[in-house]
């Protein structure tokens, strides 16, 4: 019963990556920066991050459009502020708000 659960979840969670997709960048930048005002307003940085993973369709793409929105002295303050000694969601953080430069 709890895999059949677990499945039904994983279906559910993937029908808004589906929709995603057929959204263009202008509509996935437009949601994004909805999510960082909501950020702002007391959003959870995790739920930041992983949303706009999944409407830009990636971390690197979510990565390229929290940069146009929040300024990069604003993302380490975010990164360091809210990761303490978490590394797991210090690395979910880094890689969505700070990723290597190239």
């Amino acid at each position: 019963m709890l895999n059949k659960l677990a499945g039904i979840q994983g279906k559910l969670n993937n029908i808004g990556d589906e929709v995603y997709q057929t959204w263009s960048y202008e509509q996935r930048h437009d949601e994004i920066a909805k999510l960082v005002q909501g950020f702002r307003n007391g959003l959870p940085v995790q739920i930041l991050c992983q949303l706009s993973a999944s409407i830009a369709g990636g971390t690197a793409e979510a990565a390229e459009h929290l940069a146009i929105l929040i300024s990069r002295r604003e993302r380490k303050t975010i990164v360091n502020r809210e990761s303490g000694s978490d590394k797991a969601l210090r690395d979910l953080l880094q890689a969505t708000l700070l990723p290597a430069r190239n």
